[in-house]
Protein backbone atom coordinates (compact mmCIF):
# COMPACT_ATOMS: atom_id res chain seq x y z
CA UNK A 1 0.00 0.00 0.00
CA UNK A 2 2.86 2.36 0.80
CA UNK A 3 4.16 1.98 -2.75
CA UNK A 4 0.77 2.92 -4.14
CA UNK A 5 0.63 6.00 -1.91
CA UNK A 6 4.16 6.97 -2.94
CA UNK A 7 3.18 6.64 -6.59
CA UNK A 8 0.24 8.93 -5.88
CA UNK A 9 2.49 11.52 -4.25
CA UNK A 10 5.01 11.21 -7.08
CA UNK A 11 2.31 11.92 -9.63
CA UNK A 12 1.21 14.99 -7.65
CA UNK A 13 4.82 16.30 -7.64
CA UNK A 14 4.89 15.78 -11.40
CA UNK A 15 1.67 17.75 -11.82
CA UNK A 16 3.03 20.64 -9.74
CA UNK A 17 6.40 20.65 -11.54
CA UNK A 18 4.93 20.51 -15.03
CA UNK A 19 2.52 23.30 -14.07
CA UNK A 20 5.40 25.49 -12.96
CA UNK A 21 7.31 24.66 -16.13
CA UNK A 22 4.27 25.62 -18.19
CA UNK A 23 4.16 28.92 -16.32
CA UNK A 24 7.74 29.64 -17.42
CA UNK A 25 6.89 28.77 -21.02
CA UNK A 26 3.80 30.97 -20.98
CA UNK A 27 5.86 33.87 -19.61
CA UNK A 28 8.37 33.44 -22.43
CA UNK A 29 5.69 33.32 -25.12
CA UNK A 30 3.78 36.30 -23.73
CA UNK A 31 6.99 38.36 -23.84
CA UNK A 32 8.22 37.29 -27.25
CA UNK A 33 7.65 40.85 -28.54
CA UNK A 34 9.02 42.62 -25.46
CA UNK A 35 12.23 44.49 -26.40
CA UNK A 36 15.26 43.29 -24.47
CA UNK A 37 13.40 40.38 -22.82
CA UNK A 38 15.45 37.28 -22.04
CA UNK A 39 13.63 34.00 -21.83
CA UNK A 40 13.90 31.45 -19.00
CA UNK A 41 13.93 27.68 -18.74
CA UNK A 42 12.80 25.52 -15.82
CA UNK A 43 15.14 22.86 -14.44
CA UNK A 44 13.73 19.63 -13.01
CA UNK A 45 15.47 17.58 -10.35
CA UNK A 46 14.71 14.22 -8.74
CA UNK A 47 13.83 14.19 -5.05
CA UNK A 48 15.62 11.73 -2.80
CA UNK A 49 14.49 8.10 -2.35
CA UNK A 50 12.21 8.15 -5.40
CA UNK A 51 9.94 10.78 -3.90
CA UNK A 52 9.07 12.38 -7.22
CA UNK A 53 10.36 15.54 -8.88
CA UNK A 54 10.48 19.27 -8.31
CA UNK A 55 11.62 22.44 -10.05
CA UNK A 56 15.16 23.14 -8.91
CA UNK A 57 15.06 26.63 -10.38
CA UNK A 58 14.94 28.59 -13.59
CA UNK A 59 17.84 29.63 -15.78
CA UNK A 60 17.83 32.77 -17.89
CA UNK A 61 18.87 32.61 -21.53
CA UNK A 62 21.59 35.27 -21.94
CA UNK A 63 21.83 35.06 -25.72
CA UNK A 64 21.18 38.21 -27.73
CA UNK A 65 17.88 38.87 -29.41
CA UNK A 66 17.52 40.03 -32.99
CA UNK A 67 18.15 43.74 -33.59
CA UNK A 68 15.48 45.53 -35.61
CA UNK A 69 15.04 49.13 -36.72
CA UNK A 70 12.39 50.85 -34.62
CA UNK A 71 11.71 54.07 -36.51
CA UNK A 72 12.58 56.15 -33.43
CA UNK A 73 15.92 57.99 -33.61
CA UNK A 74 16.39 57.97 -29.84
CA UNK A 75 16.10 54.17 -29.51
CA UNK A 76 19.30 52.17 -29.10
CA UNK A 77 20.29 48.51 -29.22
CA UNK A 78 23.47 46.90 -27.89
CA UNK A 79 25.27 44.77 -30.46
CA UNK A 80 27.35 42.67 -28.07
CA UNK A 81 27.80 42.62 -24.31
CA UNK A 82 26.54 45.12 -21.78
CA UNK A 83 23.40 46.58 -20.28
CA UNK A 84 21.97 50.08 -20.25
CA UNK A 85 21.97 51.83 -16.86
CA UNK A 86 18.80 53.46 -15.52
CA UNK A 87 18.09 55.38 -12.32
CA UNK A 88 14.74 56.29 -10.84
CA UNK A 89 13.83 59.50 -9.01
CA UNK A 90 14.93 57.93 -5.69
CA UNK A 91 18.41 57.17 -7.05
CA UNK A 92 17.94 53.40 -7.32
CA UNK A 93 19.88 51.80 -10.16
CA UNK A 94 18.49 49.32 -12.68
CA UNK A 95 19.91 47.58 -15.72
CA UNK A 96 18.23 46.59 -18.98
CA UNK A 97 18.83 45.48 -22.56
CA UNK A 98 15.79 47.41 -23.76
CA UNK A 99 16.77 50.71 -25.37
CA UNK A 100 13.33 52.28 -25.80
CA UNK A 101 14.38 55.83 -24.99
CA UNK A 102 12.95 59.31 -25.47
CA UNK A 103 13.64 62.82 -24.24
CA UNK A 104 11.19 64.20 -21.69
CA UNK A 105 9.96 67.77 -21.55
CA UNK A 106 13.04 68.87 -19.56
CA UNK A 107 15.51 67.46 -22.09
CA UNK A 108 16.48 64.37 -20.08
CA UNK A 109 16.71 60.95 -21.75
CA UNK A 110 14.32 58.44 -20.13
CA UNK A 111 13.08 54.97 -20.93
CA UNK A 112 9.58 55.11 -22.37
CA UNK A 113 8.08 52.48 -20.02
CA UNK A 114 9.15 53.56 -16.52
CA UNK A 115 10.42 57.09 -17.23
CA UNK A 116 13.70 56.24 -15.47
CA UNK A 117 16.72 58.36 -16.33
CA UNK A 118 19.21 56.85 -18.78
CA UNK A 119 22.81 57.18 -17.59
CA UNK A 120 25.72 58.32 -19.70
CA UNK A 121 28.90 60.37 -19.84
CA UNK A 122 28.93 64.11 -20.47
CA UNK A 123 31.77 65.64 -22.56
CA UNK A 124 33.89 65.98 -19.39
CA UNK A 125 33.55 62.23 -18.69
CA UNK A 126 31.23 62.57 -15.69
CA UNK A 127 28.69 59.76 -15.27
CA UNK A 128 25.10 60.93 -14.83
CA UNK A 129 21.78 61.43 -16.56
CA UNK A 130 21.83 62.31 -20.27
CA UNK A 131 20.56 65.87 -20.59
CA UNK A 132 20.36 67.86 -23.85
CA UNK A 133 18.72 70.99 -22.45
CA UNK A 134 21.94 72.89 -23.22
CA UNK A 135 22.04 71.44 -26.74
CA UNK A 136 18.49 72.10 -27.87
CA UNK A 137 19.42 75.27 -29.71
CA UNK A 138 22.57 76.73 -31.20
CA UNK A 139 23.03 80.32 -30.00
CA UNK A 140 23.05 83.10 -32.55
CA UNK A 141 26.37 83.73 -34.27
CA UNK A 142 27.42 86.96 -35.97
CA UNK A 143 28.59 86.84 -39.57
CA UNK A 144 32.27 87.70 -39.97
CA UNK A 145 33.15 86.56 -43.50
CA UNK A 146 31.49 86.63 -46.90
CA UNK A 147 33.31 85.01 -49.83
CA UNK A 148 32.95 86.47 -53.32
CA UNK A 149 33.49 83.94 -56.10
CA UNK A 150 33.12 83.82 -59.85
CA UNK A 151 34.36 85.82 -62.81
CA UNK A 152 34.07 89.60 -63.09
CA UNK A 153 34.20 90.48 -66.78
CA UNK A 154 35.46 93.85 -67.93
CA UNK A 155 32.00 94.68 -69.24
CA UNK A 156 29.56 95.81 -68.01
CA UNK A 157 31.48 98.33 -65.95
CA UNK A 158 28.97 98.12 -63.08
CA UNK A 159 27.98 94.79 -61.62
CA UNK A 160 26.18 93.81 -58.46
CA UNK A 161 25.46 90.95 -56.08
CA UNK A 162 22.22 91.14 -54.12
CA UNK A 163 20.45 89.22 -51.33
CA UNK A 164 23.52 88.68 -49.18
CA UNK A 165 22.01 87.64 -45.82
CA UNK A 166 24.21 88.28 -42.80
CA UNK A 167 23.45 87.96 -39.08
CA UNK A 168 24.25 90.13 -36.09
CA UNK A 169 25.22 88.81 -32.65
CA UNK A 170 21.56 88.70 -31.60
CA UNK A 171 20.66 86.43 -34.51
CA UNK A 172 18.81 89.07 -36.52
CA UNK A 173 19.15 88.73 -40.29
CA UNK A 174 20.22 91.67 -42.47
CA UNK A 175 20.25 91.73 -46.26
CA UNK A 176 23.23 93.40 -47.90
CA UNK A 177 24.04 94.11 -51.53
CA UNK A 178 27.41 94.64 -53.18
CA UNK A 179 28.14 96.84 -56.18
CA UNK A 180 31.32 96.61 -58.28
CA UNK A 181 32.26 99.61 -60.41
CA UNK A 182 35.16 99.42 -62.86
CA UNK A 183 37.97 101.89 -62.22
CA UNK A 184 40.30 100.63 -64.96
CA UNK A 185 40.39 104.05 -66.61
CA UNK A 186 42.39 105.28 -63.61
CA UNK A 187 44.12 102.09 -62.44
CA UNK A 188 44.48 98.90 -64.46
CA UNK A 189 42.43 96.00 -63.09
CA UNK A 190 40.84 98.17 -60.38
CA UNK A 191 37.24 97.84 -59.18
CA UNK A 192 35.54 99.94 -56.54
CA UNK A 193 33.42 97.98 -54.10
CA UNK A 194 30.39 99.47 -52.33
CA UNK A 195 28.31 97.60 -49.73
CA UNK A 196 24.80 98.71 -48.80
CA UNK A 197 22.16 97.44 -46.34
CA UNK A 198 18.50 96.62 -47.08
CA UNK A 199 17.62 100.30 -46.78
CA UNK A 200 20.17 101.31 -49.41
CA UNK A 201 22.44 102.90 -46.82
CA UNK A 202 26.16 102.54 -47.43
CA UNK A 203 27.93 100.44 -44.80
CA UNK A 204 31.41 100.54 -46.33
CA UNK A 205 33.56 100.75 -49.46
CA UNK A 206 36.87 99.44 -50.72
CA UNK A 207 38.93 98.44 -53.74
CA UNK A 208 40.05 95.21 -55.36
CA UNK A 209 42.57 94.82 -58.18
CA UNK A 210 43.30 92.11 -60.72
CA UNK A 211 46.55 91.40 -62.53
CA UNK A 212 46.81 91.00 -66.29
CA UNK A 213 46.36 87.23 -65.81
CA UNK A 214 42.97 87.84 -64.20
CA UNK A 215 43.95 86.90 -60.63
CA UNK A 216 43.83 89.13 -57.57
CA UNK A 217 46.76 91.32 -56.61
CA UNK A 218 48.25 91.12 -53.08
CA UNK A 219 46.78 93.71 -50.72
CA UNK A 220 43.72 94.21 -52.92
CA UNK A 221 41.85 90.95 -52.42
CA UNK A 222 39.36 91.84 -49.66
CA UNK A 223 37.16 94.63 -48.37
CA UNK A 224 36.25 95.05 -44.71
CA UNK A 225 33.13 96.94 -43.64
CA UNK A 226 32.06 97.70 -40.06
CA UNK A 227 28.32 98.32 -39.95
CA UNK A 228 26.36 98.87 -36.75
CA UNK A 229 24.22 95.74 -36.36
CA UNK A 230 22.21 94.79 -33.30
CA UNK A 231 23.44 97.85 -31.46
CA UNK A 232 27.15 97.05 -31.93
CA UNK A 233 29.86 97.50 -34.52
CA UNK A 234 30.40 94.31 -36.46
CA UNK A 235 33.39 93.86 -38.80
CA UNK A 236 32.55 91.81 -41.90
CA UNK A 237 35.23 90.80 -44.38
CA UNK A 238 34.24 90.44 -48.03
CA UNK A 239 36.91 87.99 -49.15
CA UNK A 240 37.46 87.88 -52.91
CA UNK A 241 40.05 85.09 -52.70
CA UNK A 242 43.77 84.38 -52.50
CA UNK A 243 46.09 86.54 -54.63
CA UNK A 244 47.34 84.66 -57.68
CA UNK A 245 44.68 81.93 -57.28
CA UNK A 246 41.75 81.06 -59.49
CA UNK A 247 39.67 79.68 -56.61
CA UNK A 248 37.96 82.94 -55.64
CA UNK A 249 37.05 85.93 -57.80
CA UNK A 250 38.74 86.32 -61.18
CA UNK A 251 38.68 88.76 -64.08
CA UNK A 252 39.42 86.71 -67.18
CA UNK A 253 38.78 88.17 -70.61
CA UNK A 254 36.34 86.32 -72.82
CA UNK A 255 34.58 84.71 -69.85
CA UNK A 256 31.14 86.05 -68.91
CA UNK A 257 30.41 87.45 -65.46
CA UNK A 258 29.00 85.03 -62.92
CA UNK A 259 30.05 86.61 -59.66
CA UNK A 260 28.19 85.53 -56.51
CA UNK A 261 28.44 85.69 -52.69
CA UNK A 262 28.82 82.83 -50.20
CA UNK A 263 28.20 83.70 -46.55
CA UNK A 264 30.75 81.66 -44.60
CA UNK A 265 29.37 81.92 -41.07
CA UNK A 266 26.68 83.43 -38.89
CA UNK A 267 23.15 82.32 -38.16
CA UNK A 268 20.18 83.00 -35.96
CA UNK A 269 19.08 80.78 -33.08
CA UNK A 270 18.75 77.26 -34.52
CA UNK A 271 16.89 74.27 -33.11
CA UNK A 272 17.61 70.55 -33.36
CA UNK A 273 16.14 68.77 -36.35
CA UNK A 274 17.22 65.22 -35.45
CA UNK A 275 19.29 63.20 -33.00
CA UNK A 276 20.63 59.66 -33.05
CA UNK A 277 23.23 57.56 -31.24
CA UNK A 278 26.26 56.48 -33.24
CA UNK A 279 28.15 53.18 -32.90
CA UNK A 280 30.07 54.47 -29.85
CA UNK A 281 26.84 55.57 -28.16
CA UNK A 282 27.56 59.28 -28.69
CA UNK A 283 24.44 61.33 -29.35
CA UNK A 284 24.91 63.05 -32.71
CA UNK A 285 22.75 66.17 -32.95
CA UNK A 286 21.79 67.69 -36.29
CA UNK A 287 20.47 71.24 -36.36
CA UNK A 288 18.10 72.90 -38.80
CA UNK A 289 20.94 74.49 -40.76
CA UNK A 290 22.69 71.15 -41.23
CA UNK A 291 25.31 71.77 -38.57
CA UNK A 292 26.20 68.72 -36.46
CA UNK A 293 27.36 68.52 -32.87
CA UNK A 294 28.34 65.64 -30.57
CA UNK A 295 26.44 65.38 -27.30
CA UNK A 296 26.57 63.00 -24.29
CA UNK A 297 27.53 59.33 -24.60
CA UNK A 298 25.61 56.29 -23.38
CA UNK A 299 27.12 54.31 -20.49
CA UNK A 300 27.02 50.51 -20.34
CA UNK A 301 27.43 48.09 -17.44
CA UNK A 302 28.62 44.50 -17.34
CA UNK A 303 28.79 41.79 -14.68
CA UNK A 304 31.04 38.79 -14.22
CA UNK A 305 27.97 36.54 -14.16
CA UNK A 306 24.85 38.09 -15.67
CA UNK A 307 22.81 35.03 -14.74
CA UNK A 308 22.91 36.28 -11.14
CA UNK A 309 21.10 39.53 -11.99
CA UNK A 310 17.95 39.94 -9.94
CA UNK A 311 14.75 40.52 -11.88
CA UNK A 312 13.20 43.79 -10.69
CA UNK A 313 10.22 44.44 -12.92
CA UNK A 314 9.49 43.80 -16.56
CA UNK A 315 12.81 43.71 -18.38
CA UNK A 316 14.68 45.54 -15.60
CA UNK A 317 17.36 43.95 -13.44
CA UNK A 318 19.05 44.83 -10.17
CA UNK A 319 22.69 44.36 -9.31
CA UNK A 320 23.48 40.98 -7.67
CA UNK A 321 24.50 41.28 -4.02
CA UNK A 322 27.75 39.43 -4.68
CA UNK A 323 28.84 41.49 -7.72
CA UNK A 324 29.58 45.07 -8.67
CA UNK A 325 28.92 46.54 -12.07
CA UNK A 326 31.77 47.43 -14.38
CA UNK A 327 30.80 50.67 -16.13
CA UNK A 328 32.29 51.72 -19.44
CA UNK A 329 31.72 53.16 -22.90
CA UNK A 330 30.23 51.32 -25.89
CA UNK A 331 32.79 49.89 -28.29
CA UNK A 332 35.57 49.74 -25.67
CA UNK A 333 36.89 46.67 -23.87
CA UNK A 334 34.27 43.95 -23.69
CA UNK A 335 31.35 46.31 -24.29
CA UNK A 336 29.31 46.01 -27.45
CA UNK A 337 28.60 48.75 -29.95
CA UNK A 338 25.37 50.67 -30.36
CA UNK A 339 22.84 50.44 -33.19
CA UNK A 340 21.03 53.78 -33.15
CA UNK A 341 17.36 53.91 -34.12
CA UNK A 342 17.03 50.18 -33.39
CA UNK A 343 15.84 47.85 -30.65
CA UNK A 344 16.97 44.42 -29.50
CA UNK A 345 13.92 42.19 -29.54
CA UNK A 346 13.20 39.26 -27.24
CA UNK A 347 15.48 36.23 -27.57
CA UNK A 348 12.51 33.86 -27.18
CA UNK A 349 12.43 31.13 -29.84
CA UNK A 350 8.74 30.46 -30.40
CA UNK A 351 9.36 27.12 -32.14
CA UNK A 352 11.35 25.81 -29.18
CA UNK A 353 8.76 27.06 -26.71
CA UNK A 354 5.95 25.30 -28.54
CA UNK A 355 7.98 22.08 -28.60
CA UNK A 356 8.67 22.38 -24.86
CA UNK A 357 4.98 23.03 -24.27
CA UNK A 358 4.07 19.75 -25.99
CA UNK A 359 6.58 17.88 -23.81
CA UNK A 360 5.14 19.51 -20.67
CA UNK A 361 1.61 18.70 -21.76
CA UNK A 362 2.46 15.04 -22.29
CA UNK A 363 4.27 14.89 -18.96
CA UNK A 364 1.29 16.44 -17.20
CA UNK A 365 -1.07 13.96 -18.90
CA UNK A 366 1.13 11.04 -17.88
CA UNK A 367 1.36 12.26 -14.26
CA UNK A 368 -2.40 12.70 -14.22
CA UNK A 369 -2.81 9.18 -15.54
CA UNK A 370 -0.51 7.82 -12.81
CA UNK A 371 -2.64 9.63 -10.23
CA UNK A 372 -5.79 8.10 -11.66
CA UNK A 373 -4.32 4.59 -11.71
CA UNK A 374 -2.97 4.99 -8.14
CA UNK A 375 -6.37 6.19 -6.97
CA UNK A 376 -8.10 3.24 -8.64
CA UNK A 377 -5.66 0.79 -7.07
CA UNK A 378 -6.22 2.30 -3.62
CA UNK A 379 -9.95 2.08 -4.12
CA UNK A 380 -9.67 -1.59 -5.14
CA UNK A 381 -7.49 -2.30 -2.13
CA UNK A 382 -9.97 -0.54 0.15
CA UNK A 383 -12.90 -2.45 -1.34
CA UNK A 384 -11.04 -5.78 -1.01
CA UNK A 385 -10.19 -5.07 2.62
CA UNK A 386 -13.74 -4.03 3.48
CA UNK A 387 -15.14 -7.02 1.75
CA UNK A 388 -12.95 -9.39 3.85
Amino acid sequence: MSSILQALYNSVSGLFSFSRSLNTISDNISNMNTPGFRGSQSFFESMQDEHGTRIAGTGRDLSEGQIQQSGSDTDAAIDGSGLFILRDAQGRTFYTRSGQFTFDETGKLVDTVNRYFVQGFDPSGTLGGIDISDYRTLPAEATSTVKIVGNIAASPTTQSVSSIVVYDALGTAHTFSLTLTSNTATTAGSWQVAVKDENGTSVGTGEIRFSTSGTLQPGYNSVTVTPSLGGASQPIVFDFGTPGSLSGATSISGTPSNVSAQVVDGHGTIGISSEQFDAEGVLQLTYADGEKKAGPQLALASFADESQLQIADGNLYREPKSQKAEVGRPGTGSFGRIDGGSLEMSNVDLTRELADMIVVQRGYQASSRVMTVSSDMLQQLYDATRGG
